[in-house]
């Protein structure tokens, strides 16, 4: 038996940020990032249309790119004293993200981190609130999934919180959120869009119900991704709508092993002055992983397919492989993200030698290697990699190297 869980409503399309006075309770927490929801104006209006519906609203302010445990713990203290029966989180995945988890330990107050961490073991929520999610950024879909990404800076290891109780009840997906984002953060976030919708086809648990959802969100961002990144709103707005389809699709049919080599590597190196983005790192293992992956018979058969939904021509699937892998890379040189860790500045930006040095790269990669083996997406990859098979593949996205394995 599979299941398919979505919120119960999404309210899309510009405007529909006012579906926030429809809200029915006594309190509302807003969950928000950086300053870009206030400068803009998104966060007043939605601190306005919840009190418009009666609510009295408590703002949680200041999450931080990668969220902490220590976020986590701090706004969950925050809900436990306002003790709110709405909960709204708006922002990029981030905030969203952290306000899941939040959630988590404002209903079960003696939960731990270590207990979110059990994959699909959380208990019945909505005991004491409900969940609004409103994205301002077109890539994680965390607005419709079941998922959610906290980072232990203790371990520099993030850590992905899986289970159908933290998918909102409502996702508000209004593209004039998204028209704000700056072009870096266009790129990046699109190419996680992307990742998520190739992974989700390929995915064992993939079923009728993903493959959709997951098609169509590959053939929109395609043609959408490289306009948007250059400044056409509409194009835009219709990013905002694929990466939901591709939530909607990977929440529901999982991921593979690009999700998990980027969870575990990027915070890793944060001792070396950055992060490799989230977003950034899955378009850089994605080519690589695609040439693994098609070793399996099944999976290259679906590369295939979704090379055929593009176009990309291919007398065989070997060459249709090929071809998808081809246009992979020249997306991102199209989005000036780089193709290996080795070519990853500190900014993000390619350059002739990266932030990460080689020899802690390979000083650090057998426990990469091991944890993202254990990571909660690996489970669903078409092929699950061995210890040396996973290090010799982080050593292609390292060097930038083919994978013949």
């Amino acid at each position: 038996m599979a299941r398919f869980t979505l919120p119960r409503d999404v309210y899309h399309g510009k405007g529909s940020l006012e579906t926030l006075k429809t809200l029915k309770g006594k309190k509302a927490v807003i969950v928000v990032g950086g300053s870009a929801m206030k400068r803009n104006g998104f966060l007043q209006k939605a601190e306005d249309y919840l009190k418009e519906a009666g609510l009295e609203v408590l703002l949680i302010e200041g999450v931080e790119p990668d969220p902490s445990v220590t976020t986590v713990m701090n706004g969950a203290a925050k809900m436990l004293e306002f003790e709110p029966d709405w909960i709204v989180a708006m922002g990029g995945g981030s905030p969203i993200d952290a306000a899941k988890a939040m959630w988590i330990k404002y209903e079960y107050p003696d939960c731990t981190f270590e207990d979110m961490c059990k994959v699909f073991g959380i208990p019945e929520l909505r005991k004491k609130a409900h969940f609004c999610a409103i994205p301002s950024t077109s890539g994680t879909a965390t607005e419709v999934t079941a998922f959610s990404v906290i980072t232990d800076y203790d371990k520099g290891i993030k850590y992905p919180l899986a289970d159908f109780e933290i998918t909102p009840d409502i996702a508000i997906v209004d593209p004039e959120l998204a028209e704000t984002m700056p072009q870096k953060l266009v790129a990046h976030t699109g190419m996680d869009a992307m990742t998520h919708a190739i992974e989700a086809y390929v995915s064992t648990a993939n079923t009728d119900y993903t493959d959709p959802l997951a098609i169509h969100a590959i053939e929109m961002i395609m043609k959408e991704l490289i306009p948007s990144y250059n400044g056409d709103m509409e194009a835009r707005a219709k990013m905002h709508n694929a990466q939901c389809l591709a939530g909607m699709a990977f929440s529901n049919a999982l991921l593979g092993i690009v999700h998990s080599m980027a969870h575990k590597t990027g915070a890793i190196f944060q001792d070396y002055g950055a992060h490799i983005i989230h977003g950034a790192a899955n378009a850089m293992y994605l080519p690589k992983v695609i040439a693994f992956n098609a070793k399996d018979e099944t999976a290259k058969k679906r590369y295939g397919v979704i090379a055929d939904y593009m176009g990309l021509g291919g007398a065989d699937d070997d060459e249709k492989v090929t071809l998808l892998i081809q246009y992979l890379r020249r997306m991102n040189d199209d989005l000036n993200i780089p193709q290996c860790i080795k070519n990853y500045g500190a900014d993000s930006y390619p350059c002739e030698q990266g932030f990460v040095p080689e020899e802690v790269f390979l000083e650090r990669l057998p426990s990469i290697a091991e944890n993202a083996i254990a990571d909660a997406c690996t489970g669903s990859n078409p092929r699950i990699p061995t210890q040396e098979e996973m290090e010799k593949l982080l050593k292609c996205c390292y060097y930038d190297l083919e994978v013949d394995f």
